[in-house]
């Protein structure tokens, strides 16, 4: 199955549809609890989550759904059993964000076709920005294309996005003493993040462990606007050891990536030496 454009603005509508309905009724006032890994959810999850997972299934009824708020078993049961389509959602990416009033979330989806991520579409409800991408077609920023930012400054001079959470501990500590580039931040959506760094509102970004369901639809539309430069997809972006991001599995991934040749080489070398 592929998406066309007529059918990703339909999509697009769903989505914003869910966080007009679900999410910005509740942002500042929702109560949240805790899942058994440790991270949060709230009311808002589940209810975006059952209706984009309900209005989609009227839309594409030979379609399943793998979405965070499931079972790690349902997660592997879904992925494994369906080889042609799936639907990967995060209702909410940024939970405790959310409910802590900080503003930076995002639904995220994508769909990925015969293990290959096909469609992605980010939604950010209070800036009202949707940027979505179509394998080998492009991505869009509320329906204009994103292309690629002409970025000339060195690496010293660059904004890197890092969660330092979830890096080595050595390698986190080499970063924060002596860090090759300007300025730092670390927003709490993985999905934005990716979308931030095709925009060119970061240069450099760092993340040592993404499920895929945070991180498939933003990994497209990088990949896609970094495509108009006509480089492979794994030009800009790796993981720690190397490897392309996106290994058709649901293991979780580190991520490695810059917005040009020249800034990803020298970020990659950087890590590649002190990763040890």
């Amino acid at each position: 199955m592929i998406i066309e454009l007529s059918q990703l603005q339909e999509i697009s509508t769903l989505v914003k549809s869910a966080a007009q309905n679900y999410i910005l009724p509740k942002y500042q006032q929702v109560m949240h609890g805790y899942k058994d890994d440790g991270s949060l959810i709230t009311e808002v999850d589940l209810n975006v989550q059952n209706f984009i997972r309900d209005e989609l299934r009227q839309r594409y009824p030979q379609i399943d759904m793998l979405a965070e708020e499931m079972t790690a078993e349902q997660h592997n049961d879904l992925f494994e059993d369906n080889q042609s389509a799936i639907w990967c959602l995060d209702p909410l990416d940024g939970t405790r964000n959310f409910s802590s009033g900080v503003a930076f979330f995002s639904i995220s989806l994508a769909l990925i076709v015969n293990r290959e991520i096909n469609m992605g579409l980010v939604y950010d409800p209070l800036r009202d920005e949707c940027f979505c991408a179509i394998k080998d077609k492009g991505a869009w920023l509320n329906g204009d294309e994103i292309n690629p930012t002409d970025i000339k400054q060195p690496l010293e001079q660059t904004t890197a996005i890092i969660d330092f959470k979830r890096l080595p501990a050595s390698l986190a500590k080499k970063i924060a003493l002596s860090p090759p580039y300007s300025s730092q931040r670390s927003f709490g959506s993985v999905a934005l993040d990716w979308c931030y760094l095709a925009m060119g509102r970061c240069h450099l970004y760092l993340h040592g462990q993404q499920n895929l369901w945070d991180y498939a639809a933003g990994y497209l539309i990088f990949n896609e606007t970094m495509a108009q430069t006509g480089a492979k997809h794994s030009t800009f972006a790796c993981t720690l050891d190397g490897e392309d991001v996106y290994n058709r599995t649901l293991a979780k991934r580190s991520a490695v990536a810059a917005i040009n040749q020249t800034l990803f080489d020298q970020w990659a070398a950087y890590l590649s030496v002190n990763k040890n």
